[in-house]
């Protein structure tokens, strides 16, 4: 049952970096309900008026922060800290963007492209015309205070971090490890929905106000994030009728970009998308998964298309 939060963060009680010396901005008893109200993935840099002239004057050093921290009493390194995920509720607009330098094929997409799309109700995201997308909101970024830093806020560790995990949505609980006294928990980078993978190297970005249930738990030891799935709302549309394409090589990343890259050509041949539309439509949409990892020397990903998401 959803409470009333202990403590609600503002937007303006962020910061940029997996840090022990950055202090709590509150502390909260064990089983506690904590609600965030976050900035998108940009700290504000971007919105719905934006266009590719603001993307690129975007200060990367600025990126994926996260609001918080928020102490939980009695937690103690080697505890586990567990996060019941209680709602994620996005802004009325999000956006996707391919950014120069950055995403699975960057050397491959150097022309920027941004996109905005209307975040209406619950209903399925029309993200252009003809696509609709599932409604499936989540935060791509949910941590505690490492054990050392100053690390950055953009790649995923032990700790948890930004670790775009399309399947931690309202329902699901997520465990991390404890390496600080209080644990230090910090949550950011709002998604409205993704697909597994976001290869282009951003979701549906959105301003999103997230709840959770924050748990000490010392009966259980975890070293390095795990949690328990809610039923996917959308499973009927993800594992309906799909066209898939294979990446196959000795190389896991490479496979993951071959996998990627034949889905764009077909979606382009398919459904008349332009390479970087499809790019950002495979980061939203499109699920890669390992395949096969067993039969060296060569791997197989796989790009799994839901064919549901066509009009």
């Amino acid at each position: 049952m959803l409470t009333s939060p202990s403590v609600h963060v503002t937007r303006d009680r962020y910061h940029l970096a997996w840090d022990p010396a950055i202090e709590p901005i509150a502390t909260v008893e064990s089983g506690a309900v904590v609600e965030f109200d976050l900035l998108d993935a940009s700290c504000g840099q971007l919105d719905a008026g934006c266009g590719v002239p603001q993307l690129l004057q975007l200060d990367f050093d600025r990126v994926d922060q996260v609001g918080g921290p928020i102490a939980v009493h009695g937690a103690e390194p080697g505890d586990a800290l567990q996060m019941d995920l209680l709602s994620f509720e996005p802004a009325d607009w999000g956006w996707t963007a391919v950014i120069p330098g950055f995403g699975l094929l960057a050397d491959e997409f150097p022309k920027p492209a941004y996109h905005v799309t209307p975040l209406r109700g619950r209903g399925p995201i029309e993200f252009m015309p003809g696509i609709r997308l599932p409604w499936a909101p989540f935060c791509g970024v949910i941590g505690v205070a490492p054990t050392s830093g100053p690390l950055s806020t953009i790649p995923p560790d032990v700790f948890g971090g930004n670790m775009d995990t399309r399947h931690l949505v309202a329902g699901s609980t997520l465990f991390l490890p404890v390496f600080q006294p209080g644990g230090r928990l910090s949550a950011g980078d709002g998604h409205a929905t993704q697909g597994d993978g976001e290869v282009c190297g951003t979701a549906i970005e959105t301003p999103m106000r997230a709840t959770m249930r924050l748990t000490v738990r010392k009966d259980i030891k975890v070293s390095a994030p795990e949690f328990l799935a809610a039923p996917d709302p959308n499973a009927a549309l993800r594992s309906g009728r799909r066209y898939a394409t294979d990446g196959v090589g000795p190389d896991l990343l490479g496979a993951a970009r071959d996998a990627t890259r034949r889905m764009i050509d077909w979606l382009g041949r398919e459904h008349g998308l332009a390479a970087p539309e499809a790019y950002m439509l495979c980061s939203v949409a499109v699920d890669l998964r390992i395949s096969e990892i067993v039969d060296m020397p060569n791997y197989l990903v796989t790009a799994y298309c839901p064919l549901g998401i066509f009009d």
